[in-house]
């Protein structure tokens, strides 16, 4: 994840309404569930929970699968919950993770330490067998978000049936942090995932979930989430298949070495006052949780998962193209303009459209002595303006290539099917202006809009809503039997090295599409960057 890349989140619009507080309650009051309709009442290992029963999905939010890591447990491994007794009321959300409040993508409040909580939809009615299980890892660059934002009825009560569950894991200094002094293990945020992982092998069946049927699924941050889990042998038996979503598993994998992330961390100790060398530990320890998301670096590039050769033992990127990962069906892809939003972004702050010139400039400040091939290849006079152009050389070089690289490496080892994300009519971000001069067609995140309820993106029209319903079935017949199509989808074939078959995915046709050509993969492959 570039800088440039990075930078994308900002354009979001701003977080939903803030997470109400959860108790415990001893008889919460529920809709009473007919001949063939499951309980809003569920027992888990740990003890009763009670949701809701709306429509044609159930849901129990904000229950904990780890002990809270405050305190004492601060920047420890993920604990085992205390039990209870008495129902859980799992009507509301709990806590997001302790987020900085710099970026639109931010969580309202800023979260809490204590936020090891996740959430859980299903189909309201009665089927015959388990439910596959998909687990969502959200995306925001290891600092920002959280599960509950992305609400999952539509995805969970799609043609297949799904038990759909929203994770929240430590983010930023307390999920990603690695100096030296610290006591403390790297990668807590991935242990935090694994711990939900365990959390559901022990308690799907309670929601009518199969644990043996469990795809993990993850965007952006999330997405290499799951690269991460890939390669993780920790993680090895959790889950059966993996959905990565605008994620280059292979090329800019999001990964640090261990001196990358200490150099960084000796930054953050510094700035919280810590940077003794004999009192790191206790004195960051002694920080308010303010005082740490005070000391830790704004934006998108300060932390990323640490090759700290236990959890994570090599970079995914190496691993991956080396054969040493999970061989699970895999189903990755990405959005066709990526980039869209920030080509955009100047063009909506100042009400002025970019120029040829201009992206002239953009594209020699980028890629210095190979900027005159690059706009060779992508002439302005051959795009709706210059900004098109634009976006169409970030996605291509940051994502689109390392997309196809990705699938390549995988496709040696395991079965995977590929997709482009390509709706020309895409929702955007609430409240957000589009540039005038070019459309955005399907930006970084919106994918997500078509998957999940969240406030963040403008509703579908008719027509994206049907797309969305394509897509719903696609992702949930994947969870369920690890293949794409059947069910009265449009056909879909498996991608493989002599074949490499991607979908396009869009209201105005969905079937294959020469990704490599549209995306200009051979230019890239052939290019040597100047940086």
């Amino acid at each position: 994840m570039k800088t440039t890349r990075s930078r994308i989140a900002a354009f979001a619009a701003a977080a939903s309404a803030a997470l109400a507080t959860t108790v415990i309650t001893a008889d919460p009051a529920a809709p009473r569930p007919g001949a063939h309709t499951l309980p809003a009442r569920v027992m888990t290992a740990e003890g009763p929970v009670q949701g809701t029963l709306v429509g044609a999905v159930r849901t129990f939010q904000g229950i904990p699968y780890a002990a809270p890591p405050t305190e004492k447990r601060r920047w420890k491994e993920p604990q085992p919950v205390r039990r209870w007794s008495s129902p859980l009321d799992a009507r509301a959300p709990r806590n997001a993770c302790a987020q900085p409040s710099d970026q639109p993508i931010s969580i309202e409040g800023g979260g809490s330490e204590d936020c090891l909580y996740l959430n859980v939809t299903t189909p309201a009615r009665r089927t015959t067998g388990g439910l596959p299980v998909i687990v969502f890892i959200h995306g925001g660059s290891f600092t920002y978000g959280d599960g509950a934002t992305y609400r999952a009825a539509k995805l969970a009560a799609a043609q297949q049936g799904a038990m759909v569950v929203t994770v929240n894991y430590r983010l930023g200094v307390f999920g990603f942090l690695t100096t030296p002094g610290l006591r403390a293990p790297a990668n807590l945020g991935l242990l935090d995932q694994q711990a939900a992982l365990k959390w559901v092998s022990r308690n799907a069946g309670a929601f009518g979930g199969d644990p043996r049927n469990v795809t993990i699924m993850g965007q952006s941050g999330g997405g290499y989430s799951v690269c991460a889990q890939l390669v993780s042998p920790a993680a090895r038996g959790l889950f059966s298949k993996a959905i990565v979503q605008s994620a280059g598993c292979v090329g800019p994998d999001g990964s640090f070495t261990r001196t990358q992330a200490e150099t960084n961390g000796r930054a953050i100790a510094e700035a919280a006052g810590c940077d003794a060398p004999r009192v790191v530990d206790s004195c960051l320890r002694r920080r308010s949780t303010a005082e740490l998301i005070k000391a830790s670096p704004a934006g998108h590039d300060g932390y990323r998962p640490v090759v700290d050769g236990k959890v994570l033992p090599e970079a995914p990127s190496q691993a991956i193209a080396a054969g040493r990962f999970a061989r699970v069906p895999v189903l990755h892809g990405s959005t066709h303009d990526e980039m869209s939003g920030l080509a955009g972004l100047e063009e909506i702050m100042t009400g002025r459209p970019l120029t040829a010139e201009q992206y002239a400039r953009k594209v020699t400040e980028q890629f210095g002595k190979d900027a005159p091939a690059v706009l060779a290849e992508y002439p302005a006079v051959n795009y709706p303006a210059p900004g098109a152009a634009l976006s169409a050389v970030l996605t291509d070089s940051e994502w689109s290539t390392a997309a196809l690289d990705t699938q390549r490496a995988l496709a040696r080892y395991t079965p995977v099917h590929a997709y482009d994300f390509a709706e020309a009519t895409a929702p955007y971000f609430r409240s957000v202006p589009r540039p005038a001069s070019f459309p955005l067609g399907t930006g970084h995140m919106i994918d997500l809009a078509y998957l999940f309820e969240n406030n963040l993106f403008e509703p579908l029209d008719a027509t994206q809503a049907g797309l969305s319903d394509t897509v719903t079935a696609y992702w949930s017949r994947f969870a369920s039997t690890g293949q794409v199509d059947g069910h009265g989808l449009p056909s879909w074939k498996r991608f493989t090295t002599r074949d490499p078959y991607v979908q396009q995915l869009a209201s105005t046709r969905t079937g294959p599409t020469d990704f490599a050509a549209d995306h200009h993969y051979a230019f890239w492959k052939a290019l040597t960057p100047s940086q």
